[in-house]
């Protein structure tokens, strides 16, 4: 289960460098609009500390960790939602993602700012981006009333009347100028609007790009404040990373990045605070299979049970299950040892109804194959 995240923001906000560096691709970072055409994607390790200890630990042959998947989607411009720029390009290449990741100038510089001939507002960018993203859901949802209200009323299909309730109040919730995710919905109206990935209803991030001299201490830097304080007020966090920074770490040892970072009195990379805020926001956990032969890293969603997780190792350990056995991360590092931690009973033998919980170290029993 890979996470998916599609990175956005106006043109030359520095998306492109900041994909560069959390991916260590070499995409085209231009000063000019729509460098970026076509959606680049990149898959990069999840940097979780306990990994690095269990692989210390177990020594084995193999290494995996879980991964997090980037995609860097052209500069939104006004009028996206109909079809100027890249417009619907840009919106389907959206709809395709977990969650959204809105990057947002925090700098003042000399890049090219043609697309709105005024200076640095982070909060006005941000406003702009939004309303495309409403807009486009708008005109969906329009065009789904038109096609399917007439047709509930006259049948009275359940179904399709509850979809049209859900549809009504997310046009009231647009004409506010808010997101789907804010509209008030009951859970069977979600489940019938489901199906058509609204962007709004997304997850979003909004990470702050702010200029090198921010980096160590971002506070001082006024655009910041401001996104912080709205991102605060909508319900989602604001992350400060200095692009081109992250992107001068990717070129350095591991040694020397983490001496850079604690010299900072920092200890995560800009990446990695992203990661952990994404899986905080879509309710992702970690569960690890360990042994001589391999560590791995598995994602999964907070609440699935043993057999369900079972599943995403290989589809016949979900159909097969019997049981697993399960320790923590915590045990595990308190004790010093798969042996210390089962003769302390710290080792369980877990059913079906077993809830997994992040940091688990599962052992799969199935009637098919064992692992």
């Amino acid at each position: 289960m890979s996470l998916t995240a599609g990175i956005v923001g106006l043109p030359n906000v520095g998306k492109s460098t900041l994909f560069n560096a959390i991916t260590n691709a070499n995409v085209l970072a231009a000063n000019y609009p729509f460098a970026t055409i076509q959606p680049n994607t990149g898959v990069v390790e999840v940097n979780d500390p306990r990994f690095d200890k269990l692989v210390k630990m177990f020594s084995p042959r193999k290494q995996v960790k879980a991964t997090f998947e980037f995609t860097d989607i052209a500069g939104l411009v006004k009028g996206a939602s109909k079809g100027e720029g890249l417009g619907n390009q840009f919106l389907s290449n959206i709809r395709s993602t977990d969650m959204i990741i809105h990057v947002v100038r925090c700098f003042d510089s000399s890049v090219i700012n043609t697309y709105n001939g005024r200076g640095i507002d982070p909060l006005s960018d941000v406003e702009e981006v939004n309303l495309e993203l409403v807009l486009s859901d708008m005109d969906v949802m329009k065009k789904r009333l038109e096609k399917i209200e007439r047709t509930a009323v006259m049948t009275k299909d359940k179904e399709k009347l509850i979809e049209v309730s859900a549809i009504k109040k997310l046009l009231a919730t647009f004409d506010k100028g808010q997101m789907a995710k804010e509209a008030e919905l009951s859970s069977d109206e979600k489940d019938a609007i489901k199906s058509f990935n609204l962007i709004t209803s997304k997850p979003m991030i909004y990470v702050a790009n702010v200029d090198e001299d921010s980096y160590s201490d971002p506070e001082k830097n006024r655009y910041y404040s401001s996104l912080k304080k709205f991102a605060e007020e909508h319900g989602t966090i604001c992350i400060p990373v200095s692009a081109l920074t992250e992107e001068e770490l990717t070129k350095v040892s591991k040694d020397e990045r983490k001496e850079y970072l604690e010299s900072l009195g920092m200890s995560l990379t800009g990446l990695d605070r992203i990661t952990l805020a994404s899986y905080h926001l879509l309710g992702l956990r970690t569960f690890f299979t360990c042994g001589s032969d391999e560590v791995r890293a598995w994602t999964y969603k907070d609440g699935m049970s043993a057999p369900n997780c079972a599943g995403i190792i290989h589809s016949d350990f979900e159909k097969n299950f019997i049981r697993a056995e399960v320790y923590s991360y915590d045990d595990l590092m308190t004790y010093g040892s798969e042996l210390k931690v089962k003769e302390n009973g710290k080792l369980q033998i877990v059913g079906k109804d077993y809830l997994v919980k992040d940091g688990d170290i599962l052992f799969i029993r199935s009637g098919a194959i064992k692992k």
